[in-house]
């Protein structure tokens, strides 16, 4: 556990560079819903693209609500910046007929990875409930797209519990049932502490799950903002992190703090047997363009004449 002095150290100075390999990376966008946030979202992908990743994954909102949205940018993003897609799949809202005709538009534009959610229920709702004819769960999804045998599938995990679990062991179980039904990785939800990414990887191991589980970033663009997105899904916030931005947004180095833990985070995890990291970008990619470079990935291309 880190102290609020030793990050208040940090947050003056820049990032060390690494010693270790570089990792490979992925990075989570969302679909836009508006004419700025489509520019956003391209300008996020030309930034972010010629970092290399070894896949994308493009978002649905709550209750499936950017279904058509989401097909679009994965489409697009396939096809014009010829990146690995994995786009997101969803119980919510739809029959299994009609999840399953998503996936097969997803394969007809080229895409061969699905992450396999879920997800949330839509506004209103309390929690999800399944479509009279849908899919019930995540691990039913996970079945049917197995089935097919077209895609690689990705699945959520959970660090610490889910709100809607009943304790962590029964998180992990799900988990297991998961990749048993054919999930070959699991990206985590965001955390904040190394420590507690290599807990659940070892409490994984002991539940005799062997596929790769990469752990989720999420570069900090507003402390407020994530605090109380961590808070909603379940993500502990340590003391010591309250107290550190606290200083930094009152000395106006809020951003620079961001960069330096998340650099640490992830350097952290690299020394610990990490190979692959997954970033949430937010649409936003200044900060994980930064963190990157700190960690020692460079740019292989330029996206300057794509289209």
């Amino acid at each position: 556990m880190k102290s609020a002095d030793q990050d208040t150290k940090r947050d003056a100075g820049s990032p060390t560079a690494p010693t270790q390999p570089a990792p490979r990376v992925s990075f989570e966008f969302f679909p836009p819903q508006s004419l700025e946030a489509s520019f956003r979202l391209w300008e996020t992908v030309r930034t972010l693209a010629p970092l290399g990743p070894r896949f994308v994954s493009v978002t649905y909102g709550a209750g499936g609500t950017t279904r058509d949205l989401t097909h679009e940018a994965v489409a697009t993003i396939h096809k014009h910046y010829g990146l690995n897609v994995a786009a997101h799949l969803t119980c919510v809202n739809a029959s299994r007929a009609e999840t399953l005709e998503i996936a097969e538009h997803y394969h007809e534009a080229g895409v061969r990875e699905i992450v396999a959610l879920r997800g949330d229920a839509p506004k209103g709702q309390a929690k999800f409930t399944p479509h009279p004819e849908g899919f019930a769960s995540s691990v039913e999804l996970v079945e049917a797209l197995a089935a097919t045998g077209r895609f690689t599938i990705r699945v959520g995990a959970y660090p610490e519990k889910h709100p809607e679990a009943e304790s962590h062991a029964a998180d992990i179980e799900f988990l297991k049932r998961k990749i048993d039904a054919g999930a070959s990785s699991a990206i985590t939800q965001f955390f904040f502490e190394a420590e507690t990414f290599f807990r659940f990887r070892d409490a994984c191991v002991k539940a005799g799950i062997d596929a790769p589980i990469i752990p989720g970033i999420l570069p900090i663009e507003s402390w407020k903002g994530a605090r109380k997105f961590a808070l909603r899904c379940g993500t502990s916030v340590p003391a010591w992190l309250d107290e550190a931005y606290e200083k930094a947004i009152r000395d106006g180095r809020e951003e620079l703090l961001s960069i330096s833990l998340a650099t640490e985070l992830c350097s952290d995890l690299i020394e610990g047997g990490v190979e692959d990291l997954h970033f949430y970008t937010l649409n936003r990619p200044h900060l994980t363009r930064t963190i990157c470079h700190a960690l020692g990935i460079e740019p292989r291309a330029s996206l300057e004449n794509v289209a």
